[in-house]
């Protein structure tokens, strides 16, 4: 029977819906037969199983080695990581957050952490106790706080929700995720700008001893991150087709390529197209080339003003690379 492998998947929570949105973009939807099961499959990918989890306990899955990989946020993999795990693609593109500390408004004078460096002073000397720190990132955040020259605090369990500890007079600060900033400002708390602990968003991770050790993982792996690394590409990029007459192909390959912004990944194709005429040597050709979409419309310009015509963008899905740097990555992380 041939080996199967485990990818643990968020059960719910902010990043669970995006992620399998994500992977049916990349083509691998995921089945899941049973909506109350906690197990699935993914077609393009045989040997891979899945199996949903809260996003903490995606960690905990693949630390352990009940799941080979999985995808979770790397805000959790910061704060509860270890060395059985490795991470493998840091950055998935959705999830996006950031930890951070954030103080109550009514302290105007807080304007750095530099600042709040002389309030736990203060809170020392002048009210003979330490600064309170509510959070749930107790590692991340005793790092980043005596990193910043603050030594004098405590961390407090939260009480409920995080953001309304000040409020409630358990905690004075508080260090948490924030997306938009919506739910600090509606408790009365600003963040402070250059207290950003860790900028957040999903991630794939993997057990290291289990992808050192057994190539038939790192096969499957690499089919996975093949398909990841070709749709983030294919993000970037559309697919223009440009109606366009000169003498030679040759001569409106080199007008298309003299400019950056059209030269594509490779340069363009062209062709002729038949029955279109021709005027006085001038023949009409297609052209199709795939540039980055932040330059389209810097692009389409520069193919009318070479006299190019009925422009057709079409989106890109994919794009695949000569090898998945990915992966190539991958294998330099495990010096195998």
């Amino acid at each position: 029977m041939d080996e199967k492998f485990t990818l643990a998947l968020p059960s719910k929570g902010a990043i669970a819906e995006p992620t399998y949105s994500f992977l049916k973009e990349a083509g691998l939807k995921i089945s899941k037969p049973n909506p109350r099961q906690y197990t699935g499959n993914i077609r393009a990918i045989p040997r891979l199983d899945v199996l949903f989890q809260r996003v903490k306990d995606v960690l905990y899955k693949v630390a352990d080695g009940t799941a080979h990989v999985g995808v979770t946020g790397l805000d959790v993999v910061e704060e509860y990581g270890d060395d059985e795990v490795v991470v493998i693609h840091p950055a998935l593109g959705y999830g996006h957050c950031d930890l951070m500390v954030a103080v109550p408004e009514t302290w105007i004078d807080v304007e750095t952490m530099t600042d709040l460096v002389d309030v736990a002073l203060d809170f020392r000397e002048e009210k003979r106790r330490n600064l309170r720190v509510a959070t749930t990132y107790t590692r991340l955040t005793r790092r980043f706080l005596h990193a910043n020259g603050i030594h004098h605090f405590k961390i407090v369990e939260a009480e409920g929700a995080i953001e309304a500890a000040p409020t409630i007079g358990y905690a004075d600060i508080v260090v948490d995720l924030s997306q938009t900033g919506t739910t600090l400002r509606e408790n009365h708390l600003r963040p402070i700008p250059d207290g950003i602990i860790t900028r957040s968003q999903a991630c794939l991770i993997g057990n290291r001893r289990a992808l050192q050790s057994d190539q038939t993982l790192l096969d499957t792996v690499r089919v996975l991150l093949e398909h990841i690394d070709a749709a983030l590409q294919g993000r970037d990029y559309s697919q223009l087709t440009i109606n366009i007459q000169g003498e030679s192909a040759a001569g409106i390959a080199e007008r298309i390529a003299a400019n950056p912004t059209t030269a594509g990944l490779l340069g363009p194709t062209i062709a002729p197209i038949y029955g279109a005429g021709d005027d006085g040597g001038r023949g009409w050709f297609t052209a199709t080339v795939t540039i980055n979409k932040r330059h389209l419309l810097t692009a389409v310009e520069h193919l009318r003003e070479i006299g190019g015509s009925q422009i057709v963008v079409q989106p890109v899905n994919y794009v695949f690379l000569q090898e998945s740097p990915t992966y190539k990555a991958l294998i330099e992380a495990l010096a195998i």
